[in-house]
């Protein structure tokens, strides 16, 4: 998900640098380019999704295994991509790999319930304080539920959403993603620009574009749209443009806004759900939403989401206003593997040594910017973290539009020369911990950075 808006801060050496770190690259992974030429015959763009396609190539897999990944070069890496905030596990962690392969020898779908589902609804209740769940495959589905829940509850089409989040990739969502300078419009009524080719103007039109950090926004969209809006929807922590945090009140202020105005607010905690802790930023914030969508790290690896919400929403699934369906909702595998993450993976012990190895990864990046003179800050959360490399904070999706793009593309070629793999939108995503990380992979990292400090500084 690159943007092609570059305001750089540094000269035009940054380009020559990154033109030799990629030949390193390539030489590093022959057969990764041999697996690409093949691809290409019968897998559109060489890849299975276009967000792995990077620039020089995509990087080809082979095994995973504690907190390292090994391409089919050979090459070990550090695993700080995680599968873009997936695998807070690790790799092959023991609880995840007893869990499924016990349920795989008892049968892997039957399109019926099991009784780990009870479980997990249960726990996730406990720790975001919402009592009714529902599960699905992915961030993309659970969002397009919630989306449709709320509708279906309100009586109401229109959508309120902050420009620079990403929700998936369903219809109602695909707006102002991450839409380049020329194309936002003005600050108080942003332009919703589609996201994706082929999303209709008719969708478009339906999606309320408002800035992060902006309460009075959200008010004028309301009262613009009176009622006609059926719910906001948010990532509490935006994680789609670096990391933003909310100001202080933001979360509860539109949350109070959208209620008097008769519609819903939705947290997309897909990113942030267990990543920031425990309960996301649910829990953190203290803010309870009307639903939760939750994806990623829930299955330490496997792929399952859920929708939580209060009984009045979720009364609508209940009693069949709403059908919420899916043929693997609620897999016996899923399941299973999201027990062991809930029970086993995401404890309180090792939520104290993701935040143990994020201070020391946070202490060891600024020290290293301090003692360059960079404008560049740190911003952490839990298990995830990114370098910022612009000299001011990163409030909304237009200050983030000032963020050089080419520092963050050789950041990523440095680290993963560097034995660090790293989500390759370098501008965008971020790194993510898990449980099997140690002292000596943050240490790798931080020193990595620093190498690309002193390469730029001369």
């Amino acid at each position: 998900m690159p943007s092609t808006v570059l305001q750089s801060a540094v000269s035009d050496s940054v380009d020559d640098l990154i033109a030799a770190e990629e030949q390193t690259f390539l030489r590093r992974q022959p057969r990764s380019s041999e697996m690409i030429v093949r691809a290409r015959e019968h897998l559109a763009g060489g890849a299975t999704s276009n967000w792995q396609i990077a620039e020089p190539q995509a990087v080809w897999m082979s095994h995973g295994e504690g907190s390292k990944v090994y391409d089919v070069d050979g090459n070990s890496y550090v695993d700080m991509h995680g599968g873009y905030g997936a695998s807070i596990a690790g790799h092959a962690h023991p609880a995840i790999v007893a869990a499924v392969s016990d349920r795989v020898r008892r049968g892997t779908h039957f399109a019926q319930p099991t009784e780990d589902a009870i479980w997990i609804a249960g726990e996730l209740a406990r720790r975001f304080g919402l009592p009714l769940w529902r599960f699905a495959n992915s961030g993309t589905e659970a969002t397009m539920d919630a989306i449709h829940l709320a509708r279906a509850l309100t009586g109401r089409d229109l959508i309120i959403k902050v420009e620079g989040c990403y929700h998936g990739h369903h219809d109602s969502v695909q707006v102002s993603v991450l839409p380049e300078a020329d194309e936002i419009g003005p600050r108080d009524h942003p332009t919703g620009v589609p996201g994706n080719s082929g999303i209709p103007a008719a969708i478009r039109d339906l999606v309320i574009v408002v800035p992060f950090n902006d309460a009075d926004a959200v008010a004028r969209a309301l009262s613009e749209n009176r009622d006609r809006v059926a719910a906001m929807i948010l990532e509490p922590i935006m994680m789609n443009a670096g990391i933003i945090t909310p100001d202080d009140g933001y979360l509860a202020a539109i949350r109070d806004l959208v209620h008097q105005a008769g519609a819903l607010l939705v947290f997309d905690e897909v990113k942030t759900g267990f990543t920031t802790g425990p309960g996301g930023v649910t829990a953190l914030s203290g803010v309870v939403p009307d639903m939760v969508c939750l994806a990623k790290a829930l299955g330490g690896g496997i792929s399952v989401a859920a929708i939580g919400g209060t009984t009045e929403v979720m009364s609508a699934i209940a009693d069949g206003r709403y059908e919420q369906v899916g043929t693997f909702n609620g897999n016996p595998l899923a399941m299973a593997a999201t027990r062991a993450t809930l029970s086993e993976v995401l404890t309180d012990d090792n939520y104290r040594h993701l935040d143990a190895l994020g201070a020391r990864m946070r202490r060891g990046l600024e020290a290293t910017v301090a003692r360059h003179g960079f404008d560049w800050y740190v911003v952490s959360v839990g298990a995830k973290g990114c370098v910022t490399f612009c000299a001011d904070p990163v409030r909304e999706f237009r200050d983030f539009l000032r963020v050089d793009a080419r520092l963050g593309h050789l950041h990523w070629l440095i680290q993963h020369n560097g034995g660090v793999f790293l989500p390759p939108w370098g501008k965008v995503e971020q790194w993510l911990l898990s449980v099997q990380h140690d002292e000596s992979d943050v240490d790798r990292f931080t020193a990595n950075f620093a190498r690309l400090a002193e390469v730029v500084a001369v």
